[in-house]
């Protein structure tokens, strides 16, 4: 049986499970890029029973649980409420839940704890291991489920078939030893969660109740721990000794699962078999990913000084606009009473109202700002050739500048320097001084010029902080005269071609650049180079750490 149908196979037993106790398991999340396997489960999905209500990532706390109406209670001169989406029991679905926002995670985790009968289902097109839906979602469904290639389409048990399940469901037993052994084979596994063995145990008897069984088997328990457990599975688990010394303390031979020092069991299936039929189906990189989910970082905050964002919390102060008030906008109290000023006495003559202020929700202005992104200087050095240690030594005295000036700016700052055959990044992103010149202490030079490697090692840099929330901006210290192509050959002609292109793909993504020429005699390679770029060119053929400075905040000023 290959993996696509195995995959299969596993979604809609899990389906079926969550179908039939949908406020036990509480949902599910599907990790797939749009395409055919996406298309298959969400077909499946309609024919989940129940309620069922798509949300966005970007919903309104008014438009999923409900409040104060304040435009219409202005308007009526009473309050009046309006009932939110989750008002009634049933099935959200969170598209693109790789962008929920921690505020919408923490509400939907307590209506989740609430147990007022919803479930959730996440629909995650996140690309890279680094990104994802929330933690907190996660860890509070059942089910986690990671799409493959060869998708094809998945089917539940009829409805009548869910219902007579649902029936049976509360008389579906236990084997008297299942708590204890699911609970040591997630611990093996790394899941600290006490939620993970009674998932497993829930999704168990489901699965008892679909197969129209009275009683939970070791083949449903076996299947509910490999749906419930290999996405939660933090490390491979560790072979038992087979050397365990005897124990004479009758409690401890009944942990052991004998005198004879057995395995535990369930029913007539060792523990052991259970762990060994989970960890086949562990992914080979488990430990990368663990580690990828855990350096998922927050988008930053703003207030810093780079690309400038419209939004309604923080930030120097713009004109209020007409717009609906709620938790995400702010009612601009002045200019909504000047709006609604020169109609007054008119609208009592037509309303016959005493009321001393009418306000319409036409009249109601909400408040704007203008926030900056945190920017990110990166650096890149042309560390080849003669001049290159002094270059470098210049460009490490600009950095430090430019740090100094970090924290009032909100800035970042990063280097890389390419020579040889490639491009090397030397400092990461950092606002620290001390880490800084610690990085800095040893800076490389000599060698070739990969101008077209650092160009492109300067773009996915730059694309990685645009993904985290800030604003890249690249100054290029370079001569221009490359002669190491991509593939790390000599060959001038090839490299220029290769570095042209790859300062064409850099401008495409719209990130500021000043190209400061070191040379000193300015040709036109720099000059070339920076037209492709679309950036600001400053011929500097004896920049100092100050000139470079000065340069930098004039262009970054502008």
């Amino acid at each position: 049986m290959n993996a696509p149908v195995r995959l299969v196979q596993r979604t809609e037993r899990a389906l079926a499970a969550l179908a039939v106790d949908p406020h036990g398991l509480k949902g599910i999340s599907f990790r797939a890029r749009m395409g055919p396997a996406r298309q298959a489960f969400e077909t499946a999905l309609r024919h989940l029973p129940g309620l069922q209500r798509r949300i966005h990532p970007g919903i309104a706390d008014e438009q999923l649980f409900g409040g104060l109406n304040i435009a219409a209670s202005l308007a009526e001169g009473r309050p009046v409420r309006d009932a939110g989406l989750a008002a009634q029991p049933g099935t959200l679905i969170l598209t693109m839940a790789e962008r929920c926002t921690p505020q919408l995670s923490a509400r939907l985790a307590q209506l989740l704890d609430r147990d007022q009968g919803h479930s959730l289902i996440l629909l995650d097109e996140a690309a890279s291991p680094e990104e994802g839906a929330p933690d907190a979602l996660l860890e509070r469904l059942a089910f986690h489920i990671e799409a493959e290639e060869g998708a094809k389409p998945v089917r539940l048990p009829a409805a009548a078939d869910i219902d007579a399940a649902r029936i049976l469901l509360p008389n579906v037993g236990l084997p008297s030893d299942a708590v204890q052994v699911l609970v040591a084979i997630a611990a093996r596994f790394g899941i600290e969660s006490l939620r993970a063995p009674l998932f497993a145990l829930r999704t168990a008897r489901a699965l008892a109740a679909v197969d129209r069984q009275k009683t939970v088997t070791e083949a449903h328990l076996q299947e509910a721990a490999e749906l419930i457990f290999v996405s939660r599975a933090t490390i491979f688990p560790q072979d038992e000794a087979t050397d365990t010394p005897e124990q004479d303390d009758p409690s401890q031979q009944d942990i052991e699962g004998g005198p004879e020092g057995e395995s535990q069991r369930i029913g007539d299936i060792p523990d052991e078999i259970l762990v060994q039929a989970i960890r086949t189906l562990l992914p080979a990189d488990l430990l990368e990913r663990v580690k990828a989910r855990k350096s998922r970082s927050a988008q930053s905050a703003g207030s810093g000084a780079g690309d400038r964002r419209k939004g309604n919390r923080r930030g120097r102060p713009l004109p209020s606009r007409p717009g609906k008030p709620g938790a995400q906008n702010r009612i601009d109290a002045v200019a909504t009473l000047r709006a609604a000023a020169p109609w007054q006495k008119l609208r009592r003559k037509t309303r016959g109202d005493a009321r001393r202020v009418i306000i319409y929700p036409d009249d109601i202005r909400v408040k704007r700002y203008e926030d900056r992104s945190d920017r990110l200087l990166i650096f890149a050095v042309d560390a080849s050739g003669s001049a290159a240690v002094a270059r470098m030594a210049e460009a490490k005295g600009s950095v430090e500048l430019m740090l100094a000036q970090a924290y009032a700016r909100r800035d970042q700052v990063a280097l890389l320097a390419f020579r040889n055959r490639g491009a090397e990044i030397l400092l990461q992103p950092t606002r620290s001084l001390v880490q800084a010149k610690r990085q800095l202490a040893g800076l490389p030079g000599g060698g070739g010029t990969p101008l077209a490697s650092g160009l492109l090692a300067a773009a996915e840099l730059g694309a990685l902080a645009r993904s985290r929330g800030m604003a890249p901006m690249l100054i290029l210290l370079t001569d221009g005269r490359a002669n190491i192509s991509l593939d790390g050959e000599p060959d001038r002609i090839a490299a220029l071609e290769d570095a042209a292109r790859a300062a064409k793909a850099l401008a495409a993504r719209s990130i500021d650049t000043v190209l400061i020429d070191t040379s000193n005699r300015p040709a036109d390679q720099a000059k070339v180079i920076a037209r492709h770029l679309q950036a600001t060119y400053m011929a500097l053929p004896r920049a100092d750490a100050h000139g470079i400075s000065r340069a930098v905040e004039t262009a970054l000023d502008s």
